[in-house]
Parts: C-alpha cells; structure tokens; sequence
C-alpha cells in the first residue's frame, strides 16, 4: 500500500550513455506505487532523446556531480519540496526491483528519524557487490542491512526535509566526498542513515580511479571535509591517518603526486563555511564503528 508519500528521482548525464540512461528510466517508469518524478540534468552536455514526461535541465558547464544534482533537487522546488523523497541514481544504473521506490515510502514513513537510504549496488553480470559500496567498515556482509554512517552518491533516496534543514549538496567539491559532507551534517542534526540490501541499483563493476581528476579531487576534498565539519582537535588526527593509509596502499608516483597536490590545495584554498559537529555526532559515528578520525 502506498503511503502517500511522493518520489522523485535525480540523474545527472554526460549525454554519452543515451542506451544505459534510457534503460534506467524506464526501469524508474516500472516502479510500482505512485509514479515518480523524473528530472535528467545534462551536465554540460546535450540530453538525449527521452520519454514523454520526464523533464530535462541542460547546464551550458558542467557543474561536476554535486553541482549537477544540486540543479536537480532545485528543479523540485527550494531544497526539494514539492516532493517528500529523491532519489539520486547514476544514469548508466538500473533499478533491479519494480519496489524500491514503495520501500523508500515505507521506510521514510515507519522511521521518522531517517533521513537517507544508501541501496546495494551490483555488477549486473556477475551480481556481486564492489567491498567501497557497502558504507561500513571492515569486511561485511554486503547482503546485512544496517545503520550506516555514509551513503553511495549514485543510488541513494534522501528525504527532501533534510536538505531543508541542513542544506543542499558542497558544489566546490564538484567530485569526491560530498555525500560524506552531507552525512556528517544530517547526522548531526539528528537524522539517521540506513543502508538496505533489499534495494538494488544494478551497475557495471568500475574503479573509481578511472577518472582523470581522481586522486587530486580525493586528497583535496578529504582535507575540505575535515576543516569543514570535524571539531578542531580531530582534523590533524584524520588527516594524519588519512596520510597514513594513503602511504601504506603504495600509489604509483603519479597517483601519489597528485594526491599531495590535492593535499596541499585543500590546506591552502577555501572550502565553505565552517560548521563543525557536535561531540556527541562524534560519539554517535564512533557506535555506528566509524569515528571520524579514520
């Protein structure tokens, strides 16, 4: 039974996957319950052909990912408002279930508390789950739904109240770490995240290195996340292990110059407002098992 509650969906396109990007959408089209709202922003780019009702926003630039989603959640009104929940799903994805979105309204509805659902992503060939998309620590099961302290930028339904209340995506990040900055700050303002295995986005096994800014973005952007939102006695201790583990993975020279120059451009250049977490979503992210200081 439908709770009432209305979905919409975000996909943010480079207009080279037109196939895949049609695909998803008619898989969104399927979703049983009330029909979702639809946006595709073109993210600098052309937005191919698309099926009557779905709305379409193309960007003369391309805003990188946090700027091209923000663009979508403002297509839904301030902050997202003329809907209760967005999804935001990578285009070249596939929803693998007709009730993810009535399982959205379900969650939403029972859990007044929740505020974000990371969904389980896998390979559509092989079925298997990618270890970086289960947002725990550890060796876990990808399969064991869970209290989370993170979520998957590409296959997640936030409720649009949280982005009233704690605001919208950190454009200057444009790629790396902006759903981390907007966990840290959902969780300190009492929301939850749930990580559902039940809730799946079918999407081709890749690395995230495969992007040319990759190691640069990550180093400049975990420094940002620090110096934005951790207490100051905690931003050395992060970023010295983040240091730590970096070194110890053994990068490429390349990789590691470019993560020292992304290092030093997030210590020397602005990273947005300063708004550090409370004590207590410290102690709230060390129960979920990740203290913000690894």
């Amino acid at each position: 039974m439908s709770t009432g509650m209305r979905v919409g969906a975000v996909i943010i396109t480079m207009g080279n996957r037109p196939d895949e990007l049609r695909a998803l959408v008619d898989s969104i089209a399927k979703q049983e319950g009330d029909p979702v709202q639809v946006v595709v922003v073109g993210n600098g780019s052309p937005v191919p052909d698309l099926p009557a009702g779905v709305r379409s926003i193309e960007l003369p630039e391309n805003l990188g990912i946090p700027g091209g989603r923000n663009v979508g959640i403002e297509a839904f009104g301030p902050a997202g408002r003329d809907v209760d929940i967005l999804m935001f799903l990578d285009d070249d994805g596939l929803l693998g279930h007709q009730d993810t979105a009535e399982l959205c309204r379900q969650a939403f509805t029972a859990d007044p508390e929740l505020g974000i659902i990371s969904f389980r992503i896998a390979d559509p060939d092989t079925g298997l789950t990618q270890r970086r998309h289960v947002p725990r620590p550890g060796t876990t099961d990808p399969m064991r739904s869970s209290r989370v302290t993170s979520f998957l930028g590409g296959a997640n339904a936030v409720r649009t109240e949280v982005f009233a209340q704690v605001g919208i995506l950190p454009e200057e990040f444009f790629y790396a770490h902006e759903e981390t900055d907007l966990a840290w700050r959902a969780l300190d303002a009492g929301w939850m995240i749930d990580y559902r295995a039940d809730m799946l986005l079918y999407h081709p096994a890749t690395a995230p290195s495969r992007h040319a800014v990759y190691h640069r973005m990550v180093a400049r952007n975990r420094v940002w996340l620090a110096r934005r939102n951790l207490p100051a006695p905690l931003v050395p201790v992060y970023l010295g292990d983040w240091l730590l583990l970096t070194l110890l993975r053994r990068p490429s020279r390349p990789a590691l110059r470019a993560w020292w120059g992304g290092f030093k451009e997030g210590l020397t250049t602005p990273c947005g407002p300063r708004r550090p977490i409370r004590w207590r979503t410290v102690w709230r992210l060390t129960r979920l098992g990740r203290p913000p200081v690894i």
